[in-house]
């Protein structure tokens, strides 16, 4: 199948394209990077298949023979062009994050107040309830993928729609919100969810109700050092 085009011969092929190969490079370390800001490492392994892709292109035409200058650096950017459109539209298919249903609510924490509630929903109820609201980008693979694998891994950690059954992990949402890492930078990274990005009186506010609340705190929630 690689007769034609193997690892060096597609070694020589790219370093013959000084402008070209680096721009490619570059996408590839923006792919990656998006992947790890998205807090979603895993879809980095779609370059492999669109890789495997482009070079089963490239090994075809290259058989054909011929190819030079703008021929080859267009016959190169195509079949990469080509093979990730091939392998977006295949990857819709996959049906993980399709199905937007939400659990029923069992039990919530008894909140120290309404408001306390209201700042949580805002701020952490995206991931860490049943009372999830799906945004439209959430039907597109491998957003659809990236959406579903952070509400799995939030309500695997507490889940405040089924506090009746678990409180597991409840007790660290002081902490969690006390030192910024929840909600994390990338539920809000690039406009998403503004709803979630609390001005400082809020969070004040939202931290009082949880420390007030039982079982938000590890302290019993009702008051205490914050050392």
């Amino acid at each position: 199948m690689f007769r034609v085009l193997g690892p060096r011969a597609l070694m020589r092929l790219l370093l013959r394209h000084r402008i070209l190969t680096p721009i490619l490079v570059v996408a590839l370390i923006a792919w990656c990077a998006l992947s790890v800001y998205v807090g979603f490492a895993p879809m980095i392994v779609l370059v492999a298949p669109v890789a495997a892709i482009a070079w089963l292109i490239l090994d075809r035409i290259s058989a054909r023979g011929g190819l030079t200058g703008f021929a080859e650096a267009g016959a190169v950017s195509g079949s990469v062009v080509f093979a990730s459109v091939m392998v977006f539209g295949l990857i819709q298919l996959v049906p993980y994050g399709r199905d937007h249903s939400n659990p029923p609510v069992t039990g919530e924490p008894q909140w120290a107040n309404p408001q306390t509630r209201e700042l949580m929903v805002r701020a952490c109820f995206g991931c860490h309830s049943n009372e999830v609201e799906y945004p439209s980008y959430a039907s597109v693979a491998p957003l659809s993928w990236m959406v579903q694998w952070h509400i799995d891994e939030g309500r695997g950690a507490v889940n405040y729609s089924e506090w009746d059954k678990s409180t597991r992990g409840g007790d660290d949402t002081f902490e969690v919100i006390k030192d910024g890492s929840m909600p994390p930078s990338y539920y809000t990274a690039f406009g998403r969810h503004p709803e979630a990005k609390l001005t400082d009186s809020e969070l004040e506010t939202l931290l009082a109700g949880v420390r007030a609340t039982p079982g938000l705190s590890g302290d019993g929630g009702y008051g205490g050092d914050d050392d």
